[in-house]
């Protein structure tokens, strides 16, 4: 009797699946308006200092008039008598901050093992309470570039979230991170006798790649991630080494290409770098063997460099004895000082540089931590703060609607108090946030000890 409910239950969650995956593959590419419902009727926000994403210099004592989730106006005597007033003059309001790059399902260290102990209904379930804490962190819009699941969880999140079940930043992003035979995204620690799912998508050839793209893009993927090089976190693989070949580079940025979707490349290898480039890849994620050839041809095709600093200090600093992360950060001490020199050289040459967290588990709220370290790069605070909000904006895209505080915009708003042009550490205490015009509930105010458990819990 055990055996026939666990096959009918098995049947039932196989079904679930299989309607959540069809409702996936129907879904149009989408427009940031759709993917977070919007508040109706007029507010009014009173900002103390108004940072507004494109400016070089703050504003004092400033109103922001929001109708229909949308700014109207932005300046003085902007108040309509009829409309609901929020007092944050005490505070700083800057946009909603934009995580260019961020793995939601990821919450371990040793998260290639993870991937296979967890369900994808589990994952999902995990990756909303990660989505969600980023919002009430101050992330109002997120780009997951693939993450560890046979499925799709994190698309299923992104679904819910658009359709009105939750609250949540806007998602887009791809489906999985497509990896070689061997690669980053490869399971490289098992003996061949084990033929289990590794946690990114293996491809190989011309004809295998442009399936896999195709498939991406027919369960939801609104990019296509690649792994141009080896990868730093994961085992078997030197991220020095480029990977895909160019015409299966080629064929993958072809294809999504002709299908209307752009493609972000993680490559640590300068020849991973300039592969991709010369391929057509919109972004370069990491980039820490960069050289100068490759940042002239950035800035000469425009394309974008995000580096995910973060992520490398997070586990050296707070957890140097991880026995999952040891080749991280060993190759964190080795090239650190590399990688900060080649991202301050892309600053200074003009390359649109942006803000990806790469969050991978730690405590949501850190994240912010990558802008200090483009300072530390050769930004300056409000360049960070800009990369942060503007450049990913036009980075996803979605320029016309987020990104900076201006009348027709989506009113995706933050406040923190203080000051962050004086001290960026001000924006890991984010005191209000709104998206498309709804104010989100931070339920830290009410109990900070639980909502800090939440977003330090280890799984």
């Amino acid at each position: 009797m055990q055996r026939l409910l666990r096959g009918k239950w098995s049947a039932a969650l196989f079904l679930a699946g299989a309607c959540l995956a069809f409702a996936s593959s129907v879904r149009a590419a989408i427009a940031p308006e759709t993917l977070a419902p919007s508040a109706r009727g007029v507010t009014i926000l009173l900002c103390g200092t108004l940072i507004d994403g494109r400016s070089a210099s703050p504003m004092r004592n400033v109103s922001v008039r929001i109708e229909n989730g949308r700014i109207t106006a932005v300046g003085t005597g902007v108040a309509d008598a009829e409309g609901t007033v929020i007092d944050r003059s005490r505070d700083t309001c800057l946009p909603g901050l934009i995580d260019a790059h961020a793995h939601l399902l990821i919450k371990t260290d040793d998260y290639q093992v993870d991937h296979l102990r967890r369900s994808s209904a589990y994952k999902a379930l995990r990756g909303l309470e990660v989505a969600q804490e980023m919002l009430r962190s101050g992330w109002t819009s997120v780009r997951v570039l693939g993450d560890a699941d046979v499925f799709y969880a994190h698309l299923d999140v992104r679904t819910a979230i658009q359709e009105g079940m939750f609250v949540g930043p806007r998602l887009t992003g791809a489906g999985h991170y497509l990896s070689i035979t061997g690669g980053g995204g490869d399971l490289n620690f098992l003996a061949p006798e084990h033929q289990v799912a590794a946690d990114g998508l293996v491809v190989d050839g011309v004809e295998a790649v442009h399936k896999a793209v195709r498939e991406e893009i027919k369960h939801g993927s609104d990019w296509i991630k690649v792994l141009a090089s080896g990868a730093m976190m994961s085992a078997g693989n030197d991220p020095n080494r480029a990977h895909f070949s160019p015409a299966e580079l080629d064929a993958i940025v072809d294809e999504s290409t002709r299908l209307g979707v752009p493609v972000a490349a993680h490559a640590h290898s300068a020849a991973g770098v300039r592969a991709a480039i010369l391929a057509g890849a919109r972004t370069i994620e990491h980039g820490t063997f960069i050289d100068d050839d490759s940042i002239g041809l950035m800035k000469e095709k425009g394309v974008y460099l995000v580096p995910t600093l973060y992520v490398g200090d997070y586990y050296l600093n707070e957890q140097p004895d991880s026995a999952a992360q040891a080749k991280m950060n060993e190759l964190t001490r080795q090239y650190r000082a590399q990688h900060m020199a080649a991202v301050g050289k892309a600053i200074r040459t003009g390359v649109n540089v942006g803000v990806g967290t790469d969050y991978v588990g730690f405590p949501v709220r850190q994240g912010v931590r990558e802008l200090s370290l483009l300072v530390e790069a050769g930004m300056t605070p409000m360049q960070a703060i800009q990369a942060a909000t503007r450049v990913n904006a036009e980075l996803l895209g979605w320029q016309g609607d987020v990104g900076t505080l201006e009348s027709g915009k989506l009113a995706d708003i933050i406040a923190v108090p203080g000051d962050p042009l004086q001290d960026l550490a001000v924006l890991e205490k984010v005191s209000f946030v709104m998206i498309g015009g709804r104010q989100v509930s931070l339920s830290c105010d009410d109990q900070p000890e639980s909502c800090r458990a939440a977003s330090e819990r280890r799984y």
